[in-house]
């Protein structure tokens, strides 16, 4: 068992705060950026297209990751308090909007430049779980996004929270999503790299899956609770993408 009581910011600079959140995200584009350009590409011109694209995954990440919190998770509050919504350093991002904000982000890039949706999807799908374990890990650090009690051995007591033990389910999702799936999908690109859009059904289909699964172990939103009793939103909307991959994939075998 073991006790959380990190600190949730990296550094100060003249009473400015460097939060690992942040850090988290500064690093998932560089080193996704980095991995894509030096490892999956090899032709010189879609390197040099790589290096415009980050900008639109940047925008689409913030934006969707924003409003996908606001739509799916807390609509009716900021709803009542609109101009909250661009309090981002107050917190509150979903992944699952995060995803369709690169979704779009990357439709509208390549209808630009005349490219093939599914070809970048994929490569995006590739590189997602770097970005994705950072972020879970700097949740842990955070002490958000926590589990449900547990006397599990590998507990954690979040004390900033309160003084039970509970699962790390942040550090499962990092495991999970963010090591295995990059594992998965990188050692299945060999296969299917010549059947653009079979990576990305495949990314939807074990991300949601892992999703799905470790949710039984976190914490539900207090504001939202389960419903049923039993599933949480977050597994309702796994429920969905999965679908969506699986429909993907049958179309793009075909």
């Amino acid at each position: 068992m073991f006790v959380n009581n990190l600190d949730p910011v990296a550094f100060e600079f003249l009473s400015f705060q460097i939060r690992w959140y942040s850090l988290a995200y500064i690093f998932g584009f560089l080193i996704g950026w980095f991995y894509i350009k030096n490892f999956l590409i090899k032709d010189l011109e879609e390197k040099t297209i790589i290096d415009d694209f980050i900008s639109y995954l940047i925008l689409g990440v913030i934006i969707g990751g924003r409003l996908g919190y606001v739509i799916f998770y807390n609509f009716f509050y900021y709803l009542s308090h609109p101009f909250e919504i661009f309090f981002i350093w107050q917190g509150g991002m979903s992944f699952h909007g995060g995803l369709l904000g690169v979704c779009l982000a990357t439709y509208i890039f390549t209808q630009k430049y005349n490219l093939k949706f599914f070809r970048y999807t994929d490569l995006i799908s590739l590189a997602a779980p770097i970005g994705i374990f950072l972020g879970r890990v700097a949740n842990f650090i955070n002490s958000e996004l926590y589990g449900r009690e547990t006397d599990f051995f590998l507990s954690v007591n979040f004390i900033k929270v309160d003084d039970l033990y509970r699962h790390p389910s942040q550090l499962y999702e990092s495991c999970f999503e963010g090591v295995i799936l990059f594992i998965i999908l990188n050692l299945l690109w060999k296969k299917f790299s010549e059947i653009p859009g079979v990576i990305s059904s495949l990314f939807l289909l074990f991300y949601s899956l892992f999703r799905f699964l470790i949710e039984f172990t976190r914490e539900p939103d207090a504001h939202l609770g389960t419903l049923m009793n039993i599933f949480t939103y977050g597994q309702m909307l796994s429920i969905v993408f999965f679908i969506s991959g699986a429909i993907l994939f049958k179309l793009v075998k075909k």
